[in-house]
């Protein structure tokens, strides 16, 4: 079966150019997410993981779209040999089940992690110099009017609702109600 996998990092970007560059492989199954790709924990993922076969084939525009870090597209491509599954990337024209295609995809990884960790590392830089010149005040602060969150924040306290819940019915993630929690204790 010819599985395609398309993923971007946020819910505004799109995947249109991976998909018109997938196009010519007329794909039969498609797994696609719109999540970071720091890690393995993609239920997208681990869903095509589960999903793919001996004799399959997966197709990706380009290995970051697959994965960040070297160990992980090499993680990733150990579990597909092991299960006689083949990976193709469009944008790098490898295919994985040549022993030169193997190399070549050793070597990508490793050049898109240190392109990763220099971008990190500029942006790094590029924030401190900011926050010296006192340009740089950090992400707003995420406003939950009190009407809002107080009854929903009660339920939590009488163990009607997990944080996770929580988090998810007032539209923030685990960390920021992390903080928000952290900030009414406080007081």
């Amino acid at each position: 079966m010819r599985i395609g996998y398309v993923r971007v990092s946020t819910v505004e970007q799109n995947e249109a150019r991976q998909l018109e560059g997938l196009e010519k492989y007329d794909i039969e199954k498609w797994f696609k997410e719109k999540v970071s790709g720091k890690d393995m924990n993609r239920p997208e993922l681990q869903a095509m993981l589960d999903f793919a076969r001996d004799g399959d084939t997966i197709y990706v525009h380009d290995f970051s779209r697959l994965a960040r870090s070297v160990s992980d597209l090499l993680r990733i491509t150990e579990i597909l040999q092991s299960k006689g599954i083949h990976l193709v990337s469009n944008k790098e024209n490898i295919d994985t089940s040549t022993p030169t295609g193997k190399l070549m995809l050793t070597m990508i990884a490793a050049i898109n992690e240190f392109e990763r960790t220099n971008l990190l590392e500029r942006q790094r830089e590029g924030i401190a110099i900011a926050k010296r010149e006192g340009k740089y005040k950090g992400r707003k602060a995420i406003f939950i009017p009190d009407e809002v969150f107080n009854p929903l924040y009660e339920k939590y306290m009488r163990h009607e609702m997990t944080k996770t819940k929580l988090a998810e019915e007032l539209s923030i993630s685990r960390n920021t109600l992390e903080k928000k929690l952290k900030k009414i204790i406080k007081t």
